[in-house]
This record gives C-alpha cells, sequence and structure tokens, in this order.
C-alpha cells in the first residue's frame, strides 16, 4: 500500500530515472511484485500521467491472482477519475477480456448508464 509513496515518487523525483522497472517488476512470478509495480503507478496518476498504469493494466490483464485483478481495477478508477475518456478507451478495447473483479473496481466511479453497459458487454 506504500508502494506509490516509495518507489512511485521516487521514480518521479528525477524524470531521467526510467520507469522499466515497473514493467519488469509486473513481470515477475512474485504477486507482490507485480501488486508493487501496479500501485506505484498511483504516484504517476496523481501527477496526469496515465500511460505506465494503463501499459502495466494491459500486461496484467490475464493474471490469476485476484489482488492483482483489485490492484489493476483500483487504478483503472483513479485514472478515470481524472480522465474518464482514457479509462473508458481502455475499457473499450478491453473489457471484454478483463477479470470481472477488475472491471467491477475499474467501472465503481463511472455512470450508471456506462458502468451498466460494460458489466453487461
Amino acid at each position: 500500500m506504500s508502494s506509490h509513496e516509495i518507489v512511485g515518487k521516487y521514480l518521479l523525483s528525477d524524470l531521467s530515472r526510467p520507469s522499466d522497472i515497473l514493467f519488469n517488476l509486473a513481470k515477475s512470478k512474485n504477486i507482490w511484485e507485480r501488486r508493487i509495480a501496479v500501485i506505484s503507478t498511483f504516484e504517476f496518476i496523481r501527477n496526469n500521467r496515465f500511460d505506465e498504469s494503463l501499459e502495466l493494466a494491459k500486461m496484467l490483464l490475464k493474471d490469476k491472482h485476484d489482488l492483482i485483478h483489485k490492484a489493476v481495477g483500483w487504478m483503472l478508477r483513479e485514472v478515470g477519475k481524472r480522465d474518464l475518456k482514457s479509462e473508458i478507451k481502455f475499457l473499450d478495447k478491453h473489457c471484454e477480456n478483463m477479470p470481472r473483479t477488475m472491471l467491477r473496481y475499474a467501472i465503481e466511479k463511472i455512470p450508471e448508464k456506462e458502468r451498466l453497459y460494460y458489466l453487461h458487454k
């Protein structure tokens, strides 16, 4: 839960630091490393930088673990709070392949009409 405060802030504190470490962590067999990768992007989202979160979400669509589904869905929801069009674009492309938990977390705050659309798609 603190990875955005540690890893995310560290990466953003010097823009010359590559965010590649997040993608390496996301490929790990260790669930906690994958979760750190996703949650770390919360700091990016807070700074209106969504690409890393969306790319990691795409990478982790097939992850088997519920904790990853929740983390990815949460970050997608946070993207949507700041840029709903970006979240909707991602959902339009990937909602049919998303685990149900990930989808439910992601659509929690979008308007009801769209939420129902994605739930039934």
